[in-house]
């Protein structure tokens, strides 16, 4: 520009004669000002010219790098400056913005032409076969999102991918997208990265001693008895334990090294076991699943659990403090960042369903993108335990009784077969959780919810000792536990066995008297009652074991048949339900049971099964069986299917 202006003087130089003195000056200050002007314009457009290349080299991958790593597990990412300096000043700040400003104009320009660089990741230089990666990477972050949800799902149906490209996406994604991957049932596991190293073990120091301090750091105050009771207990044992590895006192003659040799791993596994109950306990209050988290304890339960892989209990509890803490949304990104979702992922996927719905509900928890409902402890969904586009219409709860637990009592009836060889065969055959397995597969469009919660036959035998929990104690907790993972937003089944239908009872009277639970009334459409001792029980009037029952717990009591809390819970039942549009079937048995090695007793007899509402069968089997079907085509369980289905019948055509 400023050499065009040079030619234009020159020529009027040329064509004018001796120009009179005002003419020469007016002509001078021009020339000066196109020769400053001139020089500014030609800095600026080398200026703009190296930052606009300079940005499209910042955002261009180098292909011979790419070819150089597609065999490689990991991909180089431009790392920002340490230096403070740089990041300040004129000049970074005009760099800053001029960047902003040159992206806008491609931008613009890309949605005028329907070019390329409206993409994120356009000016990527990649093979065609990559550019799907990187679209569904960007995909995934939209502000959408249906968009989002949809580029997770395809990332979970991509199976032919080079091992490279699935760990670009691991390495690149964000917390939402790896969640929601790990809750997708055709993921590949490369979509995983292994959890990061864990920290070294201070010195003198073992995983039984880090879980001791972990928690006596947690506090100790204002404290339910029973997490008081169960912190006691493990700092005791942990204390004894100790000693008596390093010569303490604990063992006889004052040397705990004839211990130590020869029952060495039973204490340190006994003291794991108590420090993890306590854990349970604590993680169930939020503060104290901030103290765990800053103590480095996803770190140590990363390494018990890998330590017992053999163990499917300390598993267990390892897997129930880890949901208990994803309750916390503001721990979500410190648990995906310690590398849990991946051996979540996997764990989800396992054949054994304790394992598979403990890792279901955790990742549930950490889904806050598809899971509005929170899973506290003690509450598993069976199914779906996916992400899945079948819309849910119906909740079916299943409640256990005494001494049974969310998994166990809802087993297909055992037989003569080994128990290894059933794991492994067709469910259609033989299955672990028939809710799970059969009842999800015909009624596909149900959330299947099964709770847990600790009973015992005796005192003796009670896990707190100081825990007394009655019949509308535990309903109470139940209810608020059920309505926090959403019960009661959509229509309701109630499905029980034994004193689990005496809590259903007692939830719906309670929820009856609480306008927050009154969606949980309103949607219920149906109970079944699988041997439920609506009159008391037998089982109280015996003396079964002296192990057992010399000082029955509080449960055993309120079952018995002279019980005031079970009449009255019975005739407000009966009252409540005059009015209410839900129906009922009830099951009994008709062959006693054996308990213990001696005695046959006939735990629910015919007139205490009857709940004067609704349809009673008897079915020819002992009190344990009653809820486990021996086939899928058995009376038991097609009675049953038609039954929900009956009941559910309006709302699953809707």
């Amino acid at each position: 520009m400023s050499l065009a202006a040079y030619c234009l003087i020159c020529c009027r130089r040329m064509g004018t004669s001796t120009p009179p003195p005002k003419s020469s000056t007016y002509w001078r200050d021009i020339r000066n000002i196109i020769k400053f002007t001139g020089s500014l314009i030609l800095g600026g457009s080398l200026f703009i010219t190296y930052e606009v290349l300079a940005l499209k080299k910042s955002l261009t991958l180098d292909t011979q790098v790419v070819e150089r790593e597609k065999m490689k597990s990991y991909i180089y990412v431009h790392t920002v400056s340490l230096d403070k300096t740089e990041n300040h000043g004129i000049t970074y700040q005009a760099r800053k913005e001029l960047h902003k400003a040159v992206r806008k104009v491609l931008a613009t320009s890309a949605r005028i032409l329907q070019g390329p660089f409206a993409d994120t990741f356009s000016t990527v230089d990649i093979e065609d076969h990559d550019c799907a990666v990187w679209l569904l990477l960007r995909k995934s972050r939209s502000d959408d999102r249906a968009a989002r949800l949809q580029a997770v799902q395809e990332m979970s149906e991509a199976h032919h991918w080079h091992d490279y490209q699935y760990r670009i996406i691991a390495q690149a994604c964000d917390m939402r997208t790896l969640t929601g991957l790990a809750r997708s049932k055709e993921s590949d596991l490369r979509f995983f990265l292994r959890p990061p190293p864990l920290p070294s073990l201070k010195e003198d120091s073992s995983t039984e001693e880090e879980l001791r301090h972990l928690l006596a750091s947690l506090p100790q105050t204002d404290l339910d008895e029973c997490v008081q009771c169960f912190t006691a207990l493990a700092l005791s044992e942990s204390s004894q334990s100790l000693a008596a590895r390093k010569g303490g006192l604990w063992c006889f003659g004052g040397n705990g090294l004839p211990y130590a040799e020869s029952f060495g791993e039973v204490p340190s596994a006994t003291v794991e076991m108590f420090c993890l109950e306590a854990l349970v306990k604590h993680s169930e209050i939020p503060t104290h699943c901030d103290k765990i988290e800053a103590n480095g304890g996803l770190q140590l339960l990363q390494r018990l659990y890998q330590l017992h892989k053999d163990c499917p209990k300390v598993q267990r509890d390892i897997m129930r403090i880890l949901g208990n803490m994803a309750l916390n949304e503001h721990l979500h990104s410190t648990i995906v960042r310690s590398g849990w979702v991946s051996i979540l992922a996997e764990a989800i996927k396992s054949q054994h369903i304790m394992e598979a719905s403990h890792a279901a509900r955790t990742l549930a928890n950490l889904d806050r993108e598809t899971v509005p409902d929170k899973y506290q402890d003690g509450v598993y969904v069976l199914h779906p335990q996916y992400r899945t586009s079948q819309p849910i219409k119906a909740d079916v709860l299943f409640i256990h009784g005494l001494m049974g637990a969310a998994f166990k009592t809802w087993r297909q009836q055992d037989n003569d077969q080994d128990l290894t060889e059933k794991v492994s065969e067709d469910e259609t055959k033989y299955t672990t959780c028939w809710p799970k397995s059969w009842l999800a597969r015909d009624c596909p469009a149900l959330r299947i919810i099964s709770v847990e919660y600790d009973t015992s036959l005796s005192d003796w035998r009670a896990r707190c000792p100081t825990e007394r929990k009655s019949i509308a104690f535990r309903s109470n907790e139940l209810l608020r536990k059920l309505r926090a993972a959403g019960v009661g937003d959509r229509p309701v089944m109630w499905v029980s066995h034994s004193m689990g239908g005496l809590l259903v009872k007692k939830m719906l009277l309670e929820a009856s008297k609480k306008p927050e639970m009154s969606t949980i009334i309103n949607n219920t459409r149906g109970i079944i009652f699988y041997s439920v001792p609506h009159h008391g029980s037998h089982l109280a009037e015996y003396s079964v074991n002296i192990r057992y029952l010399l000082f029955p717990s509080l449960e055993v009591k309120e079952l018995s048949k002279d019980s005031p809390a079970l009449k009255t819970l019975q005739d407000d039942f009966l009252e409540f339900a005059k009015d209410k549009n839900f129906q009922v079937l009830s099951f009994v048995e008709t062959l006693p049971t054996y308990i213990g090695s001696m005695i046959k007793l006939h735990v629910v007899p015919l007139e205490s099964a009857d709940l004067g509402l609704g349809d009673l069968i008897p079915v020819d089997v002992n009190h344990l069986n009653i809820c486990k079907p021996k086939k899928k085509d058995a009376f038991l369980y097609q009675r049953t299917l038609q039954f929900i289905r009956d009941a559910l019948a309006k709302d699953l055509e809707n």
